[in-house]
């Protein structure tokens, strides 16, 4: 099974969208599954269900900082790294997506009552987020 699938069957099997992004490469960084899963945890529908940056979108950094994130204090070329990294993936992803906002990819404001039953209703999780999910991984793939 490649990260891909790997990030969609562990979506499918009710893990959010963070949790499933850094689930597919988190043996690969030497992190195993129930870490990742509590990592993650907080991070989707966009930081807790508060509809800010998706979270396929923040498992991505996450990935991208267990590759190139410093690990000692000085070190600058590190972070340098890691943000222009990061900088790059969300720039692949706004071209492919307009936006890295879980608000703006869902078209509704999921923090709400009101905009989570719209995108109950409208299968938006079960639609929208699994395709932001592999398009992440598949940038991820691409970017490492």
């Amino acid at each position: 099974m490649n990260k891909v699938e790997r990030a969609r069957l562990t979506f499918d099997s009710g893990f959010n969208c963070a949790q499933s992004v850094l689930h597919a490469f988190c043996h690969e960084f030497g992190l195993d599954e129930a870490q990742a899963f509590k990592i993650a945890c907080a991070f989707g529908g966009g930081m807790d269900k508060m509809a800010k940056t998706c979270g396929a979108v923040t498992g991505s950094f996450m990935v991208i900082s267990l590759k190139y994130g410093k690990t000692r204090s000085d070190d600058k070329q590190a972070k340098e790294t890691t943000n222009s990294f990061v900088k790059r993936f969300a720039d692949l992803f706004v071209s492919e997506h307009g936006s890295i906002e879980c608000r703006e990819l869902l078209g509704c404001d999921i923090s709400t009552s009101q905009g989570f039953s719209f995108a109950q209703q409208k299968g938006l999780f079960k639609t929208s987020c699994p395709n932001y999910v592999e398009s992440a991984v598949k940038i991820l793939e691409k970017l490492l």
